[in-house]
């Protein structure tokens, strides 16, 4: 679906912060700022440079860490380089993240190196039980916002998470598929990336054991989508998106350190 050759290139005729391939005090490396492509959503130009993978990574939150009260999520998104590409922040209320907890609705606003908001991620209220297949969950990715790119969709199933990756239009693109028992101890734990009749292993979404020690007391996430150079930038896009609902239902909570890695053949 949607596959397309990718121009590269790198920038002409933008404003280009001083930091770029700079670290800030940080030691914060940021991706240099792309040129504008046609018929390329504004700010998805980053997915159009040569990027197999994305890296994603939350943000500490000292609060969190010691009171176990949930605060806005926070995240850094970098390429196989280390270079940040983007930024994204959830945006919820105080009562919704402690008490609907990982059914919480929320929008993820992800916003490039100069600050403009590129992809936006909304995530309604809906039930997530095996119990209610007519009100399961759904991500809608918009890129930018407003323009609505692709859809995840939880289909029912009596014990798999499985989710459908949607275009714009509702047409199924790639199928989704975890494992019964999302916990284990000292293995990885894979979600399986099929194609729409689901013959076919195109990827891999896997959560990495991490130690005991980091698994057991630290609340922060890391996890990467990987996908081939020319895929559809719309359909990167999705995929974030898709990393970010499996992350949000599947794992929230639960106190764990993870390591997600979506691997396209």
């Amino acid at each position: 679906y949607g596959f397309q050759a990718q121009p590269t290139g790198f920038p002409g005729g933008f404003f280009v912060p001083p930091v770029q391939n700079q670290p800030t005090m940080d030691r914060t490396i940021w991706m240099p700022i792309p040129p504008s492509i046609p018929n390329c959503p504004p700010g998805l130009e980053y997915l159009t440079q040569q990027i197999d993978k994305v890296l994603i990574h939350q943000e500490h939150e000292l609060l969190e860490i010691v009171t176990g009260f949930e605060t806005k999520n926070k995240y850094e998104l970098k390429n196989a380089l280390g270079q940040r590409v983007y930024f994204a922040t959830e945006d919820t209320d105080c009562l919704t993240r402690n008490c609907c907890g990982a059914a919480r609705p929320f929008t993820l606003r992800v916003v490039d190196n100069l600050g403009r908001e590129v992809i936006t991620l909304q995530r309604p209220l809906r039930c997530s039980s095996c119990c209610c297949p007519c009100c399961l969950q759904e991500m809608e990715v918009q890129a930018p916002p407003g323009t609505t790119v692709g859809y995840v969709v939880q289909n029912w199933h009596a014990c798999l998470p499985k989710f459908t990756i949607q275009d714009e239009k509702r047409m199924d693109i790639l199928k989704i598929t975890g494992p019964c028992i999302v916990c284990r101890c000292c293995e990885d734990i894979n979600f399986e990336v099929m194609s729409v009749d689901e013959t076919c292993a195109v990827g891999r979404i896997s959560k990495q054991w991490t130690g005991l020690v980091q698994e057991m007391f630290t609340d922060t996430d890391n996890f990467g989508i990987s996908f081939p150079m020319d895929l559809d930038v719309k359909m990167k896009a999705v995929m974030i998106g898709a990393c970010f609902l499996i992350v949000s239902l599947s794992f929230t909570n639960t106190g764990y350190k993870l390591t997600f890695i979506a691997m396209f053949k």
